[in-house]
């Protein structure tokens, strides 16, 4: 699976999602580049869309877009506390569906 990492988490937890290729809004460049045109643009290039911003299922229209989303709850968006939602995460990838969104953590 292609997964990316929206700005708001931490590129570093890339290395712990093994064997699956993960890129972050950085490493893509597109920092700048706001929810609804990111979406898109990241539906034409991976499969699931993974970030910590609770509200993005009330800001964008999920089902219109052909990727996954998978929302980490956390108790903050630091990398130690979204570390330990990665066997998580994994599981989350292998059902993950276009149009959904999936939310794992507390």
């Amino acid at each position: 699976m292609k997964i990316f990492l929206d700005e708001c988490v931490d590129w570093r937890l890339s290395r712990d999602i093994i064997g699956h290729e993960t890129r972050s809004a950085h490493q893509m460049g597109w920092t700048a580049v706001k929810n609804g045109e990111l979406l898109a643009l990241v539906s034409q290039h991976f499969d699931v869309f993974v970030t910590v911003d609770q509200n993005l299922a009330f800001q964008q229209n999920l089902a219109t877009v052909s990727i996954a989303v998978i929302v980490l709850q956390a108790k903050t968006n630091r990398l130690s506390d979204i570390r330990v939602l990665v066997p998580d995460l994994l599981a989350a990838v292998e059902t993950a569906q276009p149009g959904r969104i999936q939310r794992i953590g507390r």
